[in-house]
């Protein structure tokens, strides 16, 4: 019982499948880990708040939190937003930050989890081309992460697989999802085309993704609570725990 609290911290949207989809991701987290207190919160649009949750935490005598971001590669959110909101925890808190979810294998067994759901098998592979679509980033490290993830991807067996982001205002030099469609039916032994969304929920930026994959012949569905992501929450949160550093608070 004295573990610290698994507090998992997610962007936050005004579509109403996006928390009810957290929550339940969260949820089964938690189920794989009796005995271990999971918190939900949000950085915008959604309650709790992250600063209501450190409050109601500190309030409960909880001395250790580990600050999960529920995010799939380390961009300004997991640089800056969560950072900044994590330093005004109340003084009785030791808060540390663990590490983004992405880059892991188990993502990837997520997005083919995904993939089987949607109607393809095994035997499809090597006749299947597969864009891989993220919301998107201006951020290198980011972008660099999509791409490489499209070609861990791509080592498991799929025709080819190009990475895709949900809208141009976020393209660095990456296409948009219908764009990565089209250039994948142009490509030999390419037959079939899937979009695989690279996001953990439902949103406007998924829903951009589904718009774009209309010239595909499967769409398959968002992450969502799989039993890969639920376990990657788990490992993250071991992962901090061992690293044992407090986030730094302001002065």
């Amino acid at each position: 019982m004295n573990r610290p609290v698994l507090l998992v911290v997610a962007h936050g949207s005004r579509d109403p499948r996006h928390a009810a989809t957290v929550q339940a991701l969260v949820r089964r987290a938690g189920a794989l880990r009796p005995g271990l207190r999971v918190e939900t919160a949000f950085l915008d649009f959604n309650l709790p708040s992250v600063p209501g949750v450190l409050d109601r935490l500190a309030a409960d005598g909880v001395r250790e939190v580990v600050a999960l971001p529920l995010l799939l590669t380390r961009a300004f959110h997991a640089k800056a937003d969560i950072p900044a909101v994590l330093r005004q925890a109340p003084p009785s808190l030791s808060v540390r930050q663990a590490e983004v979810l992405g880059p892991s294998p188990l993502l990837i067994a997520a997005v083919e989890r995904r993939l089987h759901e949607a109607g393809l098998t095994p035997a499809d592979k090597p006749a299947t081309g597969v864009v891989l679509a993220s919301a998107g980033s201006t951020d290198p490290e980011a972008i660099a992460v999509i791409a490489e993830t499209a070609r861990e991807l791509r080592r498991t067996g799929w025709c080819s697989v190009r990475p895709a982001f949900a809208s141009a205002v976020f393209a660095g030099g990456v296409p948009r999802t219908e764009d990565a469609v089209r250039a994948l039916r142009l490509e030999p032994g390419v037959r079939r085309v899937a979009v695989a969304p690279y996001v953990i929920a439902p949103g406007r930026l998924p829903d951009r993704i589904a718009a774009g994959a209309t010239g595909a012949d499967v769409l398959a569905d968002v992450l969502g609570p799989s039993p890969e992501l639920a376990h990657l929450l788990l490992d993250r949160y071991d992962e901090a725990r061992t690293a044992r550093r407090p986030v730094a608070r302001t002065a």
